[in-house]
């Protein structure tokens, strides 16, 4: 990686560990007030408050990583639901510059941690979850939607195309921007809001199930990844040690629905099917939130 995006990353990194002190101090507001009767809170080692069930276990921390051409606000309505359920939620920013750093950042973010971790990734997320856990057995658990979910030596582009379907399988679907300090032949990848080519567009495409001015807004704010990203090759998968979890969009226009059964089935995940596009963590959160909520239990 080049000295800019090194600088990036380390920027937010920063913004990463601020806002883990913030969202910590929310977590002991949060659970005092949601825990279900006879809970009893008790103090972490890190001075968080985690909610007890019953039966003596502790719930898990919650950590949310978002995708490509999308930030930690797409798991708003997900978050929403998991902090009522008295759960301590993080959804930290995914670099996006490439894996192997976009993995480190998440897996310096989870060593902050103390306690079980249910880790959740979306679309792009999900091979940076799979390659985060190394070392760190307090992740218990991990949950894929509308995911990627590599073995050892696959990249991003490949799984795009090991199946027929993908609406961005084309050139057309980017808007390449350069950025300071970029290596050669690598730039910042946004998806265009108009069709072009086989490409249909950003809202047909990446945010089909949603209202049409979410969609625009959604094109609006996308966050660009490194184009250099979808050819790293991923590692040893976390899923061969850590049970997972896999809710599909069957109407998933980016990653198509039968490599998505493919790659769970491998990893021998628990599968949910839904009829959702791409975005089902903003087109169903209640159904995404029932699944993380299981992984939640069998962790706990």
């Amino acid at each position: 990686m080049n000295v800019t995006r090194r600088a990036r990353s380390a920027r937010l990194r920063v913004s990463v560990t601020m806002g883990a002190v913030v969202l910590a101090v929310a977590g002991l507001v949060i659970a005092s007030q949601v825990a279900p009767a006879g809970a009893a809170p008790t103090a972490t080692a890190t001075g968080m408050t985690a909610v007890r069930h019953d039966d003596g276990g502790a719930k898990p921390t919650i950590v949310l990583e978002h995708g490509a051409w999308a930030d930690a606000s797409s798991w708003d309505p997900v978050i929403e639901r998991l902090q009522a359920a008295g759960y301590t939620v993080y959804a930290p920013p995914d670099p996006l510059g490439g894996l192997t750093s976009d993995a480190a950042t998440l897996a310096d973010f989870l060593a902050t941690i103390s306690g079980p971790v249910v880790l959740v990734g979306h679309s792009y997320g999900g091979m940076v979850i799979t390659n985060a856990t190394t070392g760190n057995p307090n992740v218990k658990a991990l949950v894929y939607v509308d995911a990627f979910i590599p073995a050892q030596g696959d990249t991003t582009f490949g799984l795009l195309g090991a199946q027929p379907g993908s609406c961005i399988a084309s050139a057309g679907a980017f808007n390449v921007v350069p950025y300071p300090g970029a290596p050669a032949g690598d730039a910042d990848a946004y998806l265009k809001a108009g069709a072009d080519g086989t490409y249909p567009g950003f809202a047909r495409c990446f945010a089909n199930g949603l209202p049409a001015g979410e969609a625009a807004m959604l094109a609006a704010i996308q966050r660009p990844i490194a184009y250099s990203a979808g050819s790293v090759p991923s590692g040893v998968p976390a899923w061969l040690a850590i049970p997972s979890w896999s809710v599909i969009g069957t109407a998933d226009h980016v990653i198509p629905p039968a490599e998505q059964l493919f790659m769970s089935e491998r990893a021998h995940a628990r599968i949910t099917e839904i009829n959702a596009g791409h975005l089902s963590l903003l087109s169903d959160p209640r159904v995404v939130t029932s699944v993380i909520l299981q992984a939640a239990h069998a962790a706990s």
